[in-house]
C-alpha cells in the first residue's frame, strides 16, 4: 500500500506521512498540484488524500489528473469547509471526505476500509 498526501500545508503533510510511517503506511507528500503530478506520473499509488482548497488547482481539478494517471487509485478529500457543491463533486467521483482537524486514527481507518474494499489489503 502506498499512499500520496497533497496539502499546501507543509507542516500538517510532512507530520501525517511521518504519523503514516510510524503506522507502517508508506506515504509520499507533495505541496503542490504540479509536484503530486510529477510523483504520480513516477511511482504507483493505491490511494491519494488531497487537499480540497490549495492555490493553483483545487483538489478535485487534481483528482481528475491523477485519477486519469492512476484509473484505479482512490482518493480522499481533506478539507476544513467543504461546500455543497464540492461534496457533490467529490463524491460523485467515489471520493471521501474528511475534515479538518483531521485524527490520524480516523484517516487510518478510511484508508483501510478503502483499500480493502479493493482487495488491496485485507
Amino acid at each position: 500500500m502506498r499512499i500520496l498526501l497533497v496539502d499546501d500545508e507543509l507542516e500538517l503533510v510532512s507530520a501525517l506521512a511521518e504519523r503514516l510511517a510510524i503506522r507502517g503506511i508508506a506515504a509520499d507528500y507533495a505541496i503542490t498540484g504540479d509536484q503530486a503530478l510529477r510523483m504520480a506520473g513516477e511511482n504507483d499509488y493505491d490511494l491519494a488524500v488531497l487537499d480540497v482548497k490549495m492555490p493553483h488547482v483545487s483538489g478535485l481539478e487534481l483528482w481528475d489528473q491523477l485519477h486519469v494517471l492512476h484509473p484505479r487509485m482512490r482518493c480522499i478529500f481533506l478539507t476544513g469547509h467543504t461546500s455543497e457543491r464540492d461534496f457533490q463533486a467529490g463524491t460523485r467521483a467515489g471520493a471521501l471526505y474528511l475534515l479538518k482537524p483531521l485524527k490520524i486514527e480516523v484517516l487510518i481507518q478510511n484508508i483501510r476500509q478503502l483499500l480493502e474494499s479493493q482487495g488491496k489489503i485485507g
